[in-house]
């Protein structure tokens, strides 16, 4: 079974998601989630974690350095013995410090193709340009934004899409399926 150790700074849909991806869907009997991590307290995440039986902690990153931060970090998930970590909607550049403590081993989703588009309003980018299809990307962390190798991505159709919250609702559906389907990859890949 591999560890995982979620990080999250928001609502925690995405974490939501592969807690019962690891009880009861594509990471059953192959992943759990041991750790929930969220750099900010009022995250709603850490309650639906809680909720779940899992583990959730803040380690608050606002008013502290990064370094301060990112240490706390990396102690309480070598503390768990965390095979993976896995960012879900965690809104905070990583650095080598953090990355090169865990080379290989941390994993985010974005909601665009990285090639086309990186960093914060990936959603909106897709609604305002009328794509008719954007991608969800999974992909290895290093410490850039968004720039890690990619392990796979998923299609979300926009075609019809009449508001950027139908865009973010289909995007989302398609990105709570698809991250645990993504993260086994991501196992074989690493091996």
């Amino acid at each position: 079974m591999k560890r995982l150790v979620i990080m999250i700074s928001g609502r925690g849909s995405n974490m939501a998601a592969l807690i019962e991806a690891c009880r009861t869907g594509a990471l059953h009997g192959i992943a759990e989630v041991v750790l929930v991590i969220s750099n900010r307290p009022d995250a709603g995440g850490l309650q639906v974690a809680r909720e779940q039986g899992v583990s959730a902690v803040v380690i608050p990153s606002r008013g502290r350095t990064r370094e301060a931060f990112e240490q706390e970090a990396v102690a309480a998930i070598r503390e768990v013995g965390a095979d993976f970590i896995v960012l879900a909607g965690f809104m905070r550049r990583l650095t080598p410090l953090f990355t090169d403590a865990f080379p290989g081993r941390i994993v985010n989703i974005h909601p665009a193709d990285t090639r086309f588009h990186r960093g914060l309003g990936a959603y909106e980018w897709a609604w305002e340009n009328r794509l008719p299809v954007t991608k969800i990307t999974v992909h290895f962390v290093n410490d850039k934004i968004d720039d890690g190798r990619v392990v796979a991505q998923a299609d979300v159709d926009l075609r019809g899409a009449r508001s950027l919250e139908e865009v973010k609702r289909r995007g989302l559906a398609v990105e709570h399926r698809f991250y645990a389907e993504a993260l086994k990859m991501a196992f074989d890949l690493v091996g």
